[in-house]
């Protein structure tokens, strides 16, 4: 028999109603008490996971603090007797200076450093050792610089903190900044890097430079690459820099426009200095006289580009020791920065120098001396080159460097790539007749 659900409650009028009202009321208690329960655990679990966010930062806060680089007493020790000048005041020479070399463990980096440390002068370096290229190379060269009395920071120029605590250790006189994103290409692959290195970092720096008391007087690295698209040859500083052909040679403009309004506002005294293809030991392996020289020695074959009309690239190729010779020349001439506090008193001296060489060779030239110096034929695939930001030809003119800080340059190609095939070969232990050594 079918129970219906009227005789499942008592047939008296009234009881109905007041029973099934309690047992609504029941269900909505519990309903509600259930409610409130989950609510209440949300609120825990809510409180919970707020708690071990905080506790997690605070962890990677003092994580990072604990696994930082640089800082405390030691430190502080290291960094005052790697920046003390060993040119008393009254030396032939003129006293030292206290440079801050920032990218110290990167090629020019390098060289600079021991330059000025082989002179007297103190010497600091800053470089964050990035995988843009092999970074046990860095590391040889901070080993190497390290032999000779130099300190070098493992950090970065975007962290203000840093760079505000090695103004207060030393009153730096001069700040040499060399570190930045490098290539061109690359900037195809990661442009975010070019624009967190050669701007941010750049205005990072500035920021620390105008703030410290004294302000120090800054050289800073630019590019030949500014000149862009601009066809007249030699280039000259009085040329358009308006027509970038890469995002890194637009990020070297951008420096440019950059210091000057440092310069303008906070009397820093700024000299920017326009590299043409640097070249030589300890050099970039991203460079193309770096990697042919690895890749005919593997017997691979190299890629050499050629331009329009099959017209081939030339490069005002510059020998090392001619741009540290520019760089100190620089540094030296430099004149102070009139600002204190970061506010400026008077007008600073702002300028733009051309580092080159002054002769172009050709790329199948360059291809030529290294056969020579490597005793070793190269396997060679000739192709047009592609739309990635490289020009056909640079050409330095360099008269306002050499009036105005001596800059001569007096190591040709030849001469030059002779010495880079000799580190090479040290370097990476190749010796002629071994199996690793093709003939």
């Amino acid at each position: 028999m079918r129970v219906l659900e009227d005789d499942l409650f008592p047939s008296t009028p009234g009881k109905v109603k007041i029973e099934r009202a309690g047992t609504m009321n029941r269900q909505l208690h519990r309903c509600f008490a259930s409610t409130s329960t989950m609510f209440l655990w949300a609120l825990f679990l809510v409180a919970m996971t707020a708690s071990y966010l905080s506790f997690q930062s605070f962890v990677d806060t003092s994580s990072k603090y604990f696994a930082a680089s640089w800082g405390g007493l030691h430190w502080e020790r290291q960094i005052r007797a790697s920046a003390a000048p060993r040119r008393p005041p009254g030396s032939a020479d003129g006293a030292g200076m206290s440079v801050l070399v920032t990218g110290a463990a990167g090629f020019v980096g390098t060289h600079c450093s021991l330059a000025l440390r082989k002179r007297g002068d103190g010497v600091v370096g800053v470089d964050n050792f990035n995988a843009y290229y092999d970074p046990s190379l860095k590391k040889a060269r901070k080993a190497l610089l390290s032999s000779h009395g130099v300190f070098v920071v493992e950090g970065d120029i975007n962290d203000g903190r840093l760079l505000a605590k090695l103004f207060d250790v030393v009153p730096f006189t001069h700040v040499l900044h060399l570190a930045a994103q490098a290539g061109v290409r690359y900037a195809m692959e990661n442009p975010a890097s070019y624009v967190h290195s050669n701007i941010a970092g750049l205005v990072t720096l500035l920021e620390a430079c105008k703030d410290a008391d004294p302000q120090p007087a800054i050289v800073w690295a630019s590019s030949s690459s500014v000149y862009g698209l601009n066809d007249k040859v030699p280039f000259s500083e009085r040329d358009r820099t308006d027509q970038p052909a890469s995002l890194y040679a637009a990020t070297k403009k951008a420096g440019e426009e950059i210091t000057h309004t440092y310069n303008h506002i906070y009397g820093l005294s700024i000299t920017g200095l326009r590299f043409f293809t640097v070249y030589g030991p300890w050099g970039r392996p991203d460079m193309a006289y770096f990697s042919f020289t690895r890749n005919i020695l593997q017997g691979k074959p190299i890629t050499v580009y050629r331009g329009k009309d099959h017209v081939d690239l030339a490069r005002d190729f510059t020998y090392i020791d001619d741009i540290v010779k520019g760089c100190l020349g620089s540094l030296d001439t430099a004149g102070k920065s009139t600002g204190t506090g970061g506010k400026k008193r008077g007008p600073a001296p702002y300028r733009i120098f051309n580092l080159g060489n002054t002769s172009p060779v050709t790329v199948p030239n360059l291809v030529s001396i290294l056969e020579k110096h490597l005793r070793v034929k190269a396997k060679k695939n000739v192709v047009e080159m592609p739309g990635n930001g490289d020009v056909p030809f640079t050409h330095a003119n360099i008269s306002l460097a050499r009036e105005q800080l001596g800059y001569k340059p007096t190591t040709n190609l030849d001469v030059g790539l002779k010495k880079f095939v000799k580190w090479y070969l040290s370097y990476y232990g190749y010796t002629r007749g071994s199996k690793n050594f093709r003939q």
